[in-house]
């Protein structure tokens, strides 16, 4: 990933940050809420190659450690998603190409959601913090997997033509 890349993509996840907090987080959805930013970054790990991934990952994760409403620890996000990023990354070969086929791309950007929630509540529960209950801690990210999985079809055709207007002549190969 190119240093003009890794900027613009650190100006995009903060940008994208800004309509989460202002925006997406003050909609009530019925069971639970959605992420709109994790949707975001967990589909643009999936689309990068092996380094790009792994970047991207933690670039989206400095962002998020840097919100003021977040109670958990400094860097505790970027450790989640660059983890997420580096399984998408090592596994990339093994489940072929994701964004082959639109389905298997959705589900897996739900299935990479979810797994960074879940281990999100892990790693506070290991760090003390109180997460609620497991019953509520459940349904959020259920919930969060149901409208993942409906809003993602929508955004992933403009996502992916953005990405590719970002790349330069050379990741383009």
């Amino acid at each position: 990933m190119s240093p003009v890349r890794i900027v613009s993509t650190l100006g995009f996840f903060f940008f994208l940050f800004v309509i989460q907090e202002s925006a997406v987080s003050l909609i009530h959805f019925p069971i639970s809420g959605f992420s709109l930013y994790l949707a975001i970054a967990i589909s643009l790990i999936a689309f990068e190659d092996h380094n790009g991934s792994i970047v991207t990952g933690f670039l989206a994760g400095i962002v998020l450690d840097l919100s003021p409403t977040s109670s958990a620890p400094f860097g505790q996000w970027a450790l989640i998603l660059t983890s997420v990023a580096f399984l998408f990354a090592v596994n990339r070969d093994s489940i072929a190409d994701l964004t082959s086929s639109p389905i298997t791309f959705v589900i897996f950007v739900g299935a990479g959601v979810s797994l960074a929630l879940v281990t999100y509540v892990i790693f506070g529960t290991l760090l003390g913090e109180q997460n609620g209950s497991l019953k509520h801690d459940s349904a959020i990210v259920l919930g969060n997997l149901l409208w993942t999985l409906l809003f993602t079809p929508i955004f992933l055709p403009a996502l992916s033509r953005v990405r590719e207007y970002s790349l330069t002549a050379r990741e383009r190969l």
